[in-house]
This record gives structure tokens, C-alpha cells and sequence, in this order.
């Protein structure tokens, strides 16, 4: 095992109603103004957004207010972000949503902590280093990114539809407001694919060359098996207020750092290849994780199969095979069958897409960034522009 630093500072408030402690939260932390970030009408429509301004207005709390986010947020409602905060004197962001309407927060609070930088996409693409981030505080309806606890920002630039991501300690929101009843009005699908991407957060870290801690690996299959176990019940039963407290808990859990001490901090090659099918075709994350994973397991297994096996064993349950091969391909197709039972896509096909030839060409090119980096590194096995290219058409 690899020597570690844990660092999670987010304040949790979980259960039911929290939403109305949200004033007195705020207020704690000494702001003047907050913009209140938010994605879609379904956060007016629900009455939740008058419960959170209710609640600021008791607390004396100055605030204004900025929605239209969408999935795969955009830099141009950061934009919009950043020149109404500069306005209003905003020195604080509350984000109602998942994790793009908090990506998006979060990209806002770089740009206004940080006014020596012009552009805050410098952050993204690694051409600048934040120094400071603005305070965030989060009230999720979405239990997917696990967003509400990382350091993690995910942003798209529609000039080139590229999807890039600025990882910082200093983005880690301050409070994360987490009512599973907020979450009971998600369609089907937004639960599912929200779901498979809190597994695929904890499977890019389960999936390492080298070995963390034997207990983090007892966590990360847990974790796996419990979302497993409670995504169906709440297919089945949105207002199952119990799977979706499982659900919703996993989801932070899966992304606050916990899922791989000990170890690197993971593969992620899953992810770069979706960030660049997300820029591209406005896919969903968690489906498209989805569609590439089973094609990426099958392309390195041969590099790391005693975990495939323990990943087939432990957490998909299935019986060994003749051999480590056997056990590792039994666990690969227990997952597709696991993403289908939930109908989710298993392949590029099957997620609504069928790049061309060009177009694959094209997303293996933005995904090595033009040839200068390569993907996997730290986790099964180090892809170049080939293999990436070979991965998108094993998914096809």
C-alpha cells in the first residue's frame, strides 16, 4: 500500500427536511451574497426553491439567483455565472441540483476567488492553477456524481465540444444538504445512469495495479453490491425512502476519497473516454460509462486479472470459472447483464449513438489530447491514441 492524506471537510446534513436548515447554514458562514445556482424548472415546480429562498430570507441572507444549468454543464452559463457574480458582489455559491449544477458552482467560485485569471477555462485545460476558490454550499436532488463532497469540477466548452475537468481541495463544498425525498420525483433513467456512474466512481478506483488498504477493497465492494442490491427497489419504488437514502449515501461516499486510500487514485480511463463522448454527443455520464466500461474490462483484464476475479466473485457473485480468464469474463458479462436489468446501455449502439469512422478517429484524438497524453496510467494498463481508438470500436 501507498502512503495517504484524507481530507474531507464537507459539513453533511442528511434526512429529511434538511433543505429548510439551509438559512442558518449560509449565515454561518459569514457571506454578504449568495448566488443561488440551479439547473432545470423542476426545482420551482416542486416548491423546493421557494423553501430555500423562505429559508435565506429568514436569516437575513441577500441572495440572487441563476438557473438554466444543464447536463454536461456548459462554460457558457459559467460565463453568465461569473459577470452576474461580479455584479451582485457575490462571495458565495449555493448549488440545488447534482453534479453538473455544482461542477458549474463550483467553475463560478474559481473565476470570482481568482480575478488575475482572465479565463477560468485556463483552470480546465491545466493552463493555470487556482489559488483561491470561493466558499460552495450544496442542497442535492441528484444522487449521482458524488459532486456534494469531491474536489472534482466537470465543465464543457461548446467551442470544440471539449469536456475537461479542474480537480482541486479548495472546490470541496463547505455543507451538503441531502434529503432522499428530493430525489423521488428523478425519472427512471436519470436514476439509473446516476447510479451506474456512483459505481463506475468507485470501480475506476477498485480497478489499480497496485493494492491499497484490504478494508478499502471491502469497502469499494460493498459499496457495489449495495447499489446492487437497492437501484432495482427504487426503479421499482421511487419514494422507497430507505434505497433511496442507500443510494443517495453511496453516491458521496463513492467520490469523497474513502475508495482508494492506500492506493493510486485509479484508473479513470472510463471516464476520459465518456468525457469525450459527453463533449461530442451530450450523452448522459453515468449511461455513458456505461456504454464503454465492458469494452474496457475485456481490452486489459490480462493486466490485472486477480481483480477482475475478486470484482466477479466478490461483488457480481457469479462462480468461478476453469481458470482466472473464465472468472474474469463471467464478471464482465454479469455487469452488462446488471446494466441491462436496469436498462442501461452496454454499448454505443445501445446509448443512441453510431460515430463514424471520422468521428471515432476524432474522439480518440481529443481524448489523448492531441497525442500528448495517455490514459490508465495509474490504474490496469497505460492507453495511448490506439487503444483508446480501439476501445470506442469494441464499443460500437
Amino acid at each position: 500500500m501507498l502512503n495517504f492524506e484524507h481530507y474531507t471537510p464537507t459539513d453533511i446534513v442528511f434526512g429529511k427536511d434538511t433543505e429548510k436548515q439551509v438559512g442558518e447554514l449560509v449565515k454561518k458562514q459569514g457571506c454578504s451574497k449568495v448566488l443561488v445556482h440551479y439547473g432545470s424548472s423542476s426545482a420551482k415546480k416542486s416548491g423546493l426553491l421557494d423553501r430555500v429562498f423562505d429559508s435565506l430570507k429568514e436569516a437575513g441572507v441577500d441572495f440572487v439567483e441563476l438557473g438554466g444549468v444543464v447536463p454536461n454543464p456548459r462554460l457558457s452559463k459559467v460565463y453568465e455565472g461569473i459577470e452576474l457574480a461580479k455584479k451582485e458582489n457575490v462571495d458565495f455559491l449555493l448549488a440545488i441540483g447534482g453534479g453538473s449544477v455544482i461542477d458549474s458552482a463550483k467553475a463560478i467560485a474559481y473565476a470570482i476567488a481568482n480575478p488575475d485569471v482572465a479565463d477560468v477555462w485556463d483552470f480546465y485545460m491545466g493552463k493555470a492553477v487556482p489559488k483561491a476558490c470561493a466558499p460552495v454550499g450544496v442542497i442535492l436532488t441528484i444522487a449521482a456524481a458524488g459532486s456534494e463532497t469531491s474536489n472534482s469540477s466537470v465543465v464543457t466548452n461548446e467551442e470544440g465540444w471539449l469536456k475537461r475537468s479542474c480537480n482541486n481541495d479548495m472546490a470541496r463544498p463547505r455543507f451538503a444538504i441531502m434529503n432522499p425525498e428530493l430525489t423521488y420525483t428523478l425519472p427512471a433513467y436519470q436514476t439509473a445512469s446516476g447510479s451506474v456512474d456512483i459505481m463506475m466512481h468507485t470501480m475506476e478506483r477498485y480497478f489499480q495495479q497496485t493494492k491499497p488498504l484490504d478494508i478499502t477493497l471491502g469497502m469499494s465492494e460493498a459499496l457495489l453490491r449495495n447499489m446492487i442490491k437497492y437501484l432495482p427497489v427504487a426503479l421499482a419504488d421511487p419514494t422507497n425512502y430507505e434505497a433511496r437514502s442507500e443510494i443517495m449515501w453511496c453516491g458521496s461516499l463513492s467520490h469523497i476519497g474513502l475508495m482508494n486510500l492506500g492506493g493510486t487514485r485509479g484508473d479513470w480511463s472510463c471516464h476520459q473516454l465518456e468525457h469525450e463522448l459527453g463533449g461530442m454527443f451530450d450523452v448522459a455520464h453515468g449511461a455513458g460509462l456505461g456504454a464503454v466500461w465492458a469494452s474496457w474490462a475485456r481490452y486489459v483484464y490480462k493486466d490485472l486479472p486477480e481483480r477482475f476475479v475478486t470484482f466477479a466473485t466478490r461483488v457480481m457473485g457469479v462462480e468461478p470459472g476453469a481458470d482466472d480468464d473464465e472468472t474474469a469474463l463471467r464478471g464482465i458479462k454479469a455487469f452488462e447483464d446488471f446494466l441491462a436489468s436496469v436498462n442501461m446501455p452496454r454499448s454505443l449502439t445501445e446509448l443512441g449513438i453510431q460515430p463514424t469512422d471520422e468521428q471515432i478517429k476524432e474522439l480518440a484524438w481529443k481524448c489523448s489530447f492531441e497525442g500528448k497524453r495517455k490514459i490508465g496510467g495509474a490504474g490496469v494498463r497505460e492507453l495511448g491514441v490506439e487503444d483508446m481508438e480501439a476501445i470506442y470500436r469494441a464499443a460500437y
